[in-house]
């Protein structure tokens, strides 16, 4: 079992910046690989990015050149570094995790979720 803990939301203006962090705790979380996805009020929850052990990596092209998803192996702990922020990148941001290597957008192959982060973007 894995429990994951987001921090790190918050009002930024646009153009700013935030890092995002999702503090994992379980006997094997460290091997898991890890991934962001967001969910905007009134849209679905769409995938960000994810990170495997070995740090293979896959994003949304939404936020290709401007996030940036890293992990910290030995504190159990992964990055969302976000970037040139947009008023649409306004979301609850969620960690989540699976025992593979799958890094792909489907939110039903993660079986293990944070309660989420508030990222708010104003223009």
């Amino acid at each position: 079992q894995v429990q994951l803990v987001e921090s790190g939301g918050g009002l930024v203006q646009a153009g700013g910046s935030l890092r995002l962090s999702c503090a994992a705790s379980g006997q094997t979380a460290s091997t898991y690989t890890m991934a962001w996805f967001r969910q905007a009020p009134g849209k679905e929850r769409e995938f960000v990015a994810a990170i495997t052990l070995s740090r293979s990596t896959n994003y949304a092209d939404s936020v290709k050149g401007r996030f940036t998803i890293s992990r910290d192996n030995a504190k159990n702990t992964g990055y969302l570094q976000m970037n040139s922020l947009k008023p649409d990148d306004t979301a609850v941001y969620y960690c989540a995790a699976n025992s593979g290597w799958y890094v792909g957008p489907r939110d039903s192959a993660y079986g293990f979720w944070g309660q989420g982060t508030q990222v708010t973007v104003s223009s």
